[in-house]
C-alpha cells in the first residue's frame, strides 16, 4: 500500500544563478554535485565549529536552473540569511520557492501526482520513500503528517529540528555518517574539520537511537536513566515510539526515562556504530582491563 501525506511543517528554499553548485558545495555536509534528476542529497549546515545548525534535502528543478532544498519551515529564513552571508561575489539568489513538500512511502502515489511534482528517492534508506515539491497541496494526500512522522520512527530516521541540539549536536551523533548525509571525499567544507576527526577518532559518545515504551514515549528533554545515572535523553517521539540519545556502551542496560521501561530498538544499519571502539591514540597495553 502506498502513502502520501502533506508536510506542512517545511518549506522550500530556491537557490538559483551560475554559481548555485559550488557555492553550495563550499557551505554543506554532502556532495551537491550528485543531486541529479529523481535523485536528492540529504545535507547539513553546521556552524564553523561543526555542530548541527540545519539539514535539509537538496533536489534540483527539472524545469528551471535552480536548486530546491526542502527544510524546516521554522529553518527557512535563518538557512536563506546564513547561506547569504557567504554569497560574497557568487552569482546565487535564494529566496522562498511557492513550492510545498509531501513525503510518499509504501509505494508512490499515482501517475498524475507524479507527473505534476518534482520527485525523488528520500537517499537515508532504501525504505524511506520519497520527496515529492508540488506547486499546492495533493487532493489525494490520504495520510497525514502524524503517520509520516511514525513512519520515520520506526525506520530510525532523525527530524533536524526536533532530534539535533542547534550548535550542539555533531553530526555522528545524529547518524548523518551511517544515512547518507556526508561525503568523505568531496573536500571541504563549513564545520567539515571536527567532522572528520570526530570519525578519525571513532570516540562518538551517543548515538541516537530508536526506542519504544509500553506507554506513550515521554516528552523530548526527558533523561533516560540506568541504576541512578542519566546515560541519554529522549527526542522526538510519537505514542509508543521515538528516539534517544543514548551511549553506545548503555544500549544493552535497563532503560527507563520518567520511571517508565524503554527499550532500544537497534536496526541493522546501526548496530555496528554501536560497537564501542578502543581509542586510536591509547597505546594496547593502556586497553587492558
Amino acid at each position: 500500500m502506498s502513502y502520501l501525506a502533506h508536510l506542512s511543517d517545511r518549506k522550500v528554499v530556491a537557490v538559483s544563478g551560475d554559481d548555485r553548485v559550488r557555492f553550495l558545495q563550499g557551505l554543506v555536509s554532502n556532495d551537491v554535485t550528485t543531486v541529479a534528476p529523481g535523485q536528492a542529497v540529504w545535507a547539513a549546515l553546521l556552524t564553523p565549529q561543526g555542530r548541527w545548525k540545519a539539514d535539509f534535502f537538496i533536489l534540483v528543478d527539472p524545469d528551471e536552473p535552480r536548486l530546491l532544498l526542502d527544510c524546516a519551515a521554522v529553518q527557512a529564513e535563518m538557512i536563506i540569511a546564513t547561506l547569504s552571508k557567504f554569497r560574497l561575489r557568487s552569482d546565487v539568489s535564494l529566496r522562498l520557492a511557492d513550492l510545498v513538500v509531501h513525503a510518499a512511502w509504501g509505494g508512490l502515489p499515482d501517475v498524475a501526482t507524479v507527473e505534476n511534482a518534482i520527485v525523488a528517492h528520500d537517499p537515508r534508506l532504501p525504505g524511506a520513500g520519497w520527496r515529492l515539491l508540488c506547486s499546492e497541496p495533493s487532493p489525494v494526500a490520504r495520510a497525514d503528517a502524524a503517520s509520516y512522522d511514525l513512519h520515520r520512527l520506526v525506520l530510525g530516521l532523525p527530524d533536524g529540528v526536533r532530534d539535533c541540539e542547534a550548535e550542539k549536536t555533531l553530526l555522528l551523533e545524529a547518524n548523518f555518517d551511517l544515512l547518507n548525509g556526508i561525503s568523505w571525499t568531496k573536500g571541504c567544507y563549513m564545520g567539515q574539520e571536527l567532522t572528520a576527526r570526530t570519525r578519525y577518532r571513532g570516540l562518538v559518545k551517543k548515538r541516537l537511537v530508536p526506542i519504544a515504551s509500553e506507554v506513550p514515549v515521554p516528552a523530548s528533554s526527558t533523561p533516560v536513566m540506568t541504576d541512578g545515572m542519566e546515560v541519554g535523553q529522549i527526542r522526538s517521539s510519537h505514542d509508543h515510539c521515538g528516539l534517544a540519545f543514548l551511549r553506545p556502551s548503555e544500549v544493552d542496560s535497563h532503560l527507563t526515562a520518567s520511571g517508565h521501561r524503554i527499550v532500544p530498538r537497534i536496526p541493522a544499519w546501526l548496530a555496528m556504530a554501536l560497537t564501542p571502539k578502543p581509542d586510536p591514540d591509547l597505546r594496547p597495553e593502556e586497553t587492558q582491563p
